[in-house]
């Protein structure tokens, strides 16, 4: 019997001087673990890694996770921040075919809710072939409040999770299905499928 939903490759890079080097135990992976497996109901197959913040060595593995492991998605954790180390969004345009603005200028939005700081955040999006990928913030309670939106939030403020479905099927990619009590993805009404079996 087949399953109900597409199989999603999800790679998952945390970009950490220290946690790379064992100094302390990263937690942004987890993190990401956690959320996605709450909102979506796709069997996922990770494929995660801690490395160092070192701009040819995010690069690589970018290419690695897209090309040759063949990632639908892959989020990162770290590096966005403006410090000499921070180098993870010009990694992330280096291995680049398009750039998706919009998803940086929403998590900006979400973090300014909270702390005026998050203008220094230079998260971003890009396409690589059939590949979404996402810079996230690297606080687990960070992590969450951009994918899930501020739902509570009067107005409601929408997370960028809601939007990733979509572009992953306008790429080629497979039909993501969300647990809407987490996260309800968009689409539009010709855009929507019935699960199988």
């Amino acid at each position: 019997m087949s399953e109900p939903f597409d199989r999603v490759k999800i790679g998952l890079l945390s970009v950490s001087d220290r946690a790379s080097a064992g100094v302390y135990e990263d937690k942004g992976i987890p993190a990401l673990q956690a959320w996605l497996a709450r909102a979506l109901r796709n069997a996922i197959e990770w494929d995660a890694r801690v490395i160092p913040d070192d701009e040819d060595g995010i690069a690589d593995a970018l290419i690695e996770l897209v090309d040759h492991h063949h990632c639908h998605l892959v989020l990162t954790t770290g590096g966005t921040g403006p410090a000499p180390r921070d180098v993870t969004p010009e990694a992330t345009l280096a291995v680049a075919d398009k750039v998706m603005p919009g998803f940086g200028e929403q998590m900006r939005q979400i973090s300014l809710k909270f702390v005026p700081t998050a203008i220094l955040s230079r998260q971003i999006a890009v396409i690589r072939k059939t590949c979404l990928i996402i810079n996230l913030p690297g606080q687990p309670k960070s992590i969450a409040e951009t994918l899930e939106g501020l739902p509570t939030a009067a107005p409601p403020v929408p997370g960028i999770f809601a939007a990733v479905p979509y572009c992953i099927d306008l790429i080629g990619g497979p039909y993501l299905e969300t647990d809407a009590s987490v996260c309800a993805a968009f689409r539009p009404k010709s855009a929507l499928r019935a699960a199988r079996g």
